[in-house]
């Protein structure tokens, strides 16, 4: 079998301190049609998890102990202690991998099975709770039961073409958008403005089965009230000046399809408590109109406000922020996925290039390394920006450090995002990891060169990565 077809192949992580046992499930998988990585520790297994990206997890109840890197960073015993209790509990184990990666499918594996143990599994929500010594036959039909659940049905990957990405939060959020986009149900899209929630919502309705018909999209924040609930609702003919004609509206246009209501926060309350309406009876009254019309669309709203304080100040009506807010997914900051920067940047040249028909152009090495450190507070939005005018201005094939630095000139500095607030050690260890794996992902696992932009010795950078349960191989 090819490298590229193992690369397709559904990635199972296996955690067990138990060497023999670890090695005969990993046969097993890989006799099946898997694709499997082991981890014999939690912070080896957390390493692999946001290395590879595994789609479903198979955890040893009892793992042995083992000092973290929280502790070692500390020098606390204490400290350790606690921490080592933990990561010997393979539950803790998985309530952190569902942390990192929410629709994880993870399956445990215990000598110890008790019913205490399987409620506590079942409360966790977690795939099931299995007790050795178990038939290999039995656990690969549950691992392919629970593969096929998280699988979109019927759906090619076309829909997820334009999120380009190698993000551990983006690529869960694509599996996210494939678990949510066979159903019905309202979304909500919460993200900073440029991050990319129209692209999630195209996405969303490209997966579900509405793809046949219209995506129909409106900025809440762009028109005034009155323009906005003709838009919306339509209207009927006179029932304005200027209203010459009988307008359906979006929600109207959009039958059978999705419509997208962006920057919801920003709508009116008297509208507000109208399309509270609507989506409770699926049924629209046109402006001046005087009977209500059918519709079947799918509605998904999104916003960069922070719609708890809107309803705390009473700009954003309760009872419509409940009836959104099925199903929230929330898009990440481009300074929380740096690892993309690269590749948003080479598909932005390729697609900016076709359009305006320009000769073929690549990055110089420094001009890639500028835009990755580089602050983006208009997040992805202002990157494809400033890629554009580095495509319309450049003169030559390659683009320089000096075309790039041109372009964010007039670019503010982006704040800090905040961050949940974390035992000391623990926020360490978690910032420690994750900048590690976006350092060798950057890097595509080039050691010597994740070492140098970390400015550490590559001896310590090794020590380092081997702490958190990383290898660079796994990168590459």
């Amino acid at each position: 079998m090819t490298p590229a077809a193992v690369e397709n192949l559904p990635r199972v992580l296996v955690v067990d301190d138990d060497e023999s046992l670890l090695t005969l499930i990993a046969m097993r998988l890989d006799a099946s049609g898997f694709q499997t990585v082991t981890a014999r520790t939690a912070a080896e297994a957390l390493g692999r998890l946001q290395a590879t990206r595994p789609h479903l997890a198979i955890v040893d109840l009892r793992l042995m102990p083992e000092r973290t890197a929280e502790a070692a960073a500390e020098g606390a015993e204490a400290e350790a202690d606690d921490a080592d209790d933990e990561n010997s509990n393979g539950l803790a184990l998985a309530r952190r991998m569902r942390q990192l990666d929410p629709l994880l499918p993870v399956i445990i594996l215990t000598a110890h099975g008790s019913i205490p143990d399987a409620v506590e599994a079942t409360r966790e929500g977690l795939a099931a709770f299995l007790t050795k010594p178990f038939d290999g036959r039995a656990l690969v039909e549950e691992v392919k039961r629970h593969l096929a659940q998280r699988a979109p049905a019927g759906h090619s990957e076309g829909w997820r073409a334009q999120i380009v990405t190698r993000n551990h939060t983006m690529l869960a959020l694509i599996d996210e958008i494939a678990r949510i986009a066979r159903h019905d149900a309202t979304v909500l899209i919460v993200g900073p403005s440029g991050s990319g929630k129209e692209l999630v919502a195209r996405a969303i309705h490209a997966a579900s089965p509405r793809v046949a018909r219209p995506f129909v999209g409106i900025n809440c924040a762009a028109l005034p009230e009155q323009l906005l609930e003709s838009e919306l609702f339509g209207h009927a003919r006179g029932a304005f000046t200027g209203a010459v004609a009988e307008h359906p509206g979006l929600l109207r246009s959009a039958q059978g399809g999705t419509v997208l209501l962006d920057e919801i926060g920003d709508m009116p309350l008297p509208l507000q408590a109208k399309l509270l309406r609507v989506l409770q009876e699926r049924r629209v009254r046109p402006v001046g109109g005087t009977r209500e019309v059918e519709v079947d669309v799918r509605v998904i709203a999104a916003t960069h406000r922070d719609l708890t304080q809107s309803l705390k100040d009473g700009s954003f009506r309760e009872d419509l922020f409940y009836r959104l807010n099925v199903v929230r997914l929330t898009v990440p900051a481009l300074d929380a996925r740096r690892e993309d920067i690269p590749l948003l940047a080479q598909h932005f040249l390729a697609t900016l290039g076709a359009r305006y028909r320009s000769p073929a152009r690549s990055f110089a090495p420094d001009a890639l390394e500028r835009l990755t450190h580089a602050p983006w507070p208009g997040n992805v939005r202002q990157l494809y920006n400033v890629i554009e005018q580095c495509v319309v201005i450049a003169d030559g094939p390659i683009i320089a450090a000096s075309l790039i630095e041109r372009a964010l000139a007039a670019s503010p500095a982006s704040a800090d995002s905040p961050r949940g607030i974390l035992p000391l050690a623990e926020a360490r260890a978690q910032f420690e990891r994750e900048y590690l794996v976006q350092l060798l992902k950057l890097t595509g696992g080039n050691v010597s060169q994740a070492a140098r932009i970390a400015r550490r010795n590559r001896t310590e950078f090794y020590r380092l990565i081997e702490r958190h349960g990383l290898h660079s191989d796994l990168f590459r």
